[in-house]
């Protein structure tokens, strides 16, 4: 069990695990999960100002649209932590963020392109949460709008 997997529990999520040893790049993943790499969702933690973060989730296929996710959230600047202080703010190691099980919550934002069934990382290497799209979104009171290109 992880953090992330009690979580989703926690929310009363209905979801799969799926476990697969580490893999090396995204598709890899999701070929391990038996998915498309638009259905595996990416979880980005970015960084407002001090103590002021976000979690963004972004389909694997697609990248971060900054402007669109300045414009969304009203500031002029955006940065991506160092692994440290991913860390230190999520209680997650990078590649393995997520949003669930996080040990500060955080709110997120989630790509208007996240739809149907979809897997989240599990809070760990080679670990996978698959789950309706919506429900997670609803679970986790996810704001969702255009933030990917």
């Amino acid at each position: 069990m992880t953090r992330a997997i009690d979580a989703a529990d926690q929310l009363g999520l209905n979801y799969e695990v799926t476990r697969h040893g580490r893999v090396n790049s995204l598709e890899e993943a999701a070929a391990a999960r038996g998915i498309e790499p638009a259905s595996l969702i990416k979880t980005i933690v970015v960084r407002l100002a001090d103590d002021d973060y976000r979690f963004v989730l972004a389909p694997g296929d697609r990248e971060i649209a900054w402007p669109k996710l300045r414009a969304l959230l009203g500031v002029n600047r955006i940065s991506m932590p160092d692994k440290d202080t991913a860390f230190a703010v999520t209680g997650y190691v990078r590649g393995t963020i997520t949003p669930l099980g996080s040990t500060h919550t955080w709110p997120v934002i989630a790509d208007e392109r996240i739809t149907g069934t979809i897997s989240i990382g599990g809070g760990d290497h080679g670990v996978g949460i698959t789950v309706s799209a919506d429900d997670l979104v609803k679970a986790l009171n996810a704001t969702v709008a255009d933030v990917t290109d």
